[in-house]
């Protein structure tokens, strides 16, 4: 057993870097927050790749799941349960979209930019044209804060 033991250390040592570098960020699910009735707080993050955002329904009623339509290449989609809290890591670059669906008519929507590059922005911006009005004009405003 006792040979093994600088293997085990060496692999834990390898390993904490990526774990501590890692970062938790919370989102939460309101009824009405700064930016109006029906929001995420906040509603735009930018993250690094292996950070882990934790969507807490602080209201009842909501649900956090990423638009299909807007997401990088290679990145999985997410859906939360009504009421439940959802932790997503990301770990592709790029631009997610993310809404409460029984909301999303009022504007329920959010953005996380993971990395210092969007290269699916202008895809994310074709997407949000076909939402409606609410969500389009929360989007529109989420993408000019990055």
């Amino acid at each position: 057993m006792t040979r093994f033991l600088p293997a085990v250390a060496l692999l834990v040592a390898l390993a904490a870097p990526v774990a501590a570098g890692a970062a938790e960020h919370e989102v939460k699910m309101l009824n009405k927050g700064a930016e109006g009735m029906m929001v995420f707080e906040p509603a735009v993050l930018k993250i690094a790749p292996g950070d882990t955002v934790r969507f807490v329904p602080t209201d009842k009623g909501h649900n956090a799941e990423s638009v299909k339509t807007m997401l990088p290449d290679g990145a999985q989609a997410f859906a939360g349960k009504m009421n439940q809290e959802v932790t997503v890591t990301f770990d592709v670059p790029g631009l997610y979209g993310y809404q409460c669906k029984p909301h999303l008519a009022m504007g329920m929507v959010g953005l996380i930019q993971v990395g210092d590059d969007a290269p699916n922005r202008a895809a994310v911006e074709a997407a949000a044209g076909k939402l409606p009005n609410k969500a389009k004009q929360r989007l529109g405003d989420q993408l000019g804060q990055l």
